[in-house]
């Protein structure tokens, strides 16, 4: 079983469902000491119940001040961080027949302006804990390995997730001489309460404890590009390099034949 080194000051978001919950069960138990943000005050208080390593903070990451406000509970509780595991996100997918820009708009505020706004207040603290610690920071976040992919109707989900890829990849670069090191996490089909609304096969899909175990694994090692299940995510990154005529094949190959949803009225 994967375990980080040491007992870190760690910042999770999307903390209390799917793949942070497993991740934030797994982090508490190793006592580590954990800010847990996500909405709801409620179900934060709950998983911190018993663990005095926990810090309750809620936050919103479509509202930049609701996550500056995070950091700076964060930084007074912990006066820094060794590593920030950026999980929260949304998914809803597009029917272009019914071309929808609020919710591109809304997929992107949440998936790609939310982990701005949480990289904005979690820079310093990485940057505080490098300087007093002399250790090397660590920042991480979730993306997908529909970034690696175009897919039917994942023009909202798909795009934000690419770039958050490239902005990440990008940031990368930057900080490299600032001894803050950065991990992308692309997962393929992981079981959450957000899978479970899919109405479509989902090939290969592990469960959440198998993903935090994935995950946590990746991040000691400092791995660039965390993906998983393997045997899923190496495919769709071949895919994903093929010539566009090809790609736009397997594409349409996955598309939905809608005549006969057209003629029925329903999507």
């Amino acid at each position: 079983m994967a375990v980080l080194t040491g007992k870190q000051r760690i910042w999770l978001t999307g903390a209390t469902s799917g793949i942070g919950l497993a991740l934030a069960r797994r982090l508490l138990a190793e006592g580590h000491r954990v800010a847990l943000s996500a909405r709801r005050r409620e179900a934060l208080a709950e998983l911190a119940e018993g663990h005095d390593s926990a810090l309750v903070a809620p936050l919103d990451l479509t509202d930049r001040e609701s996550v500056r406000d995070a950091g700076r509970q964060i930084d007074v509780a912990f006066g820094g961080l060794d590593l920030v595991i950026h999980n929260a996100g949304t998914c809803e997918y597009l029917d272009a027949r019914h071309f929808d820009v609020d919710l591109v708009e809304r997929v992107f505020a949440a998936n790609f302006h939310g982990a701005l706004h949480v990289v904005d207040a979690a820079l310093p603290l990485l940057r505080k804990a490098r300087d007093n610690d002399g250790s090397r920071p660590l920042l991480a976040a979730v993306s997908s390995a529909s970034a690696y992919l175009p897919l039917p109707r994942a023009e909202a989900y798909g795009a934000s997730k690419a770039a958050l890829s490239h902005f990440l990849e990008s940031l990368r670069l930057d900080l490299a001489g600032e001894r803050i090191d950065v991990s992308v996490i692309h997962p393929g089909f992981v079981k959450t309460p957000l899978t479970e609304r899919n109405d479509f096969p989902m090939p290969m899909r592990v469960g959440a404890d198998v993903a935090a175990e994935a995950i946590l694994k990746g991040l000691e090692k400092r791995t660039l590009d965390i993906h998983f299940p393997k045997r899923f995510t190496s495919i769709v990154k071949l895919l994903g390099i093929l010539p566009p005529t090809l790609r736009r094949r397997i594409g349409l190959a996955m598309t939905r034949d809608t005549t006969n949803e057209n003629q029925k009225g329903t999507l």
